[in-house]
């Protein structure tokens, strides 16, 4: 995500969204840039017009109201649901925690 903020901030600024501006930003930030995903970037920002694009990502879609549902059928939607989940022990939630962190 920081990439893209590093773009989003650099075209808020007038500034031209390239790789060496990019990797000055993180570099002003703190980080050590990463040159494959600072050439992803620019490669998929080539030809977008962040404008444009801001702006059709700010209008929200409009939600649906709730469905009403009768209470059966939310009760048996319910027990479906915590049938479908497979349990999972402490250690094997351990250690899908630890792979994160690798």
């Amino acid at each position: 995500m920081e990439y893209i903020y590093s773009a989003l901030v650099l075209h808020a600024a007038g500034k031209t969204v390239d790789e060496d501006s990019i990797a000055n930003v993180l570099k002003g930030a703190g980080m050590e840039p990463d040159a494959a995903r600072i050439k992803a970037v620019t490669a998929s920002l080539e030809g977008i017009d962040i404008d444009e694009a801001i702006a059709s990502a700010a209008v929200a879609p409009t939600a649906a109201g709730p469905s009403v549902a009768a209470p059966a059928e939310e009760e048996k939607a319910e027990e479906k649901e915590e049938e479908d989940k497979p349990e999972v022990s402490e250690e094997d939630a351990a250690a899908g925690l630890s792979a994160l962190f690798d």
